[in-house]
């Protein structure tokens, strides 16, 4: 399914918002032998339009902490990232956090923005390549545009999360908001993200998807 919303118009308006500070949240009374998550990503991951504790990273931390699962997530999302911006980034984040698994959930707005299938491809690429050399596990977020971008971009665009995660033998998680985009009820009035009432359906989603691999991947 490619990531439609109702109108076209608004697109945009995920370009339009300013970086937000970076929250880098961490806990240090976490245990040494947790495993650490840190999540590169951009607006969708960093509860634009909501509080802290509402979005879904801040929702997911909660829910491994009441079941005893000794996973530490350090949200490094920042609302307009692109994939440029989040392989400049990395090093520092990846010296400062030391994480054992990243969550690479970019590319959206590069796409939204029209930059080449293979510079993101390439982007991508890098982030993975820098993320394995620091013997981190690494795991890429499937993205999806809207179809005004036309078939031959929305495909090629798509098809480079699959590219990339088979060159590099990395896991895709499949895209979070696939089933959510389209129910206008679950998302903000922007059309673009979603709402409060959606950040648990994205948290049962990731909980299910992330928490065997993590726990696997130690």
């Amino acid at each position: 399914m490619i990531y439609r919303f109702r109108s076209a118009v608004l697109f945009t308006l995920l370009l339009l918002i300013p970086l937000s500070a970076l929250s880098d949240q961490t806990d240090t009374t976490v245990p040494n032998n947790s495993a650490k998550l840190l999540i590169l990503g951009d607006s969708l991951s960093a509860a634009y339009g909501l509080d802290q504790q509402e979005g879904w990273v801040s929702l997911l931390q909660k829910r491994w902490r009441d079941e005893n699962i000794s996973i530490d997530i350090v949200n490094a999302a920042v609302s307009g990232e692109t994939t440029d911006g989040g392989l400049a980034r990395l090093p520092r984040l990846i010296e400062q956090h030391t994480p054992s698994h990243i969550l690479v959930e970019l590319g959206g707005n590069d796409g939204l923005q029209g930059h080449s299938v293979s510079k993101i491809r390439d982007n991508l690429s890098a982030i993975v390549r820098i993320a394995k050399s620091d013997n981190t596990v690494v795991f890429v977020q499937d993205m999806q545009i809207p179809t005004n971008y036309g078939k031959r971009y929305t495909q090629m665009f798509s098809d480079t999360f699959e590219t990339v995660s088979e060159q590099h033998e990395v896991t895709k998680i499949p895209f979070f908001l696939e089933d959510i985009a389209l129910q206008k009820d679950l998302m903000q009035p922007d059309g673009i993200h979603p709402n409060a009432e959606a950040q648990p359906m994205i948290v049962d989603f990731m909980f299910e998807k992330l928490t065997p691999l993590i726990i696997n991947k130690r």
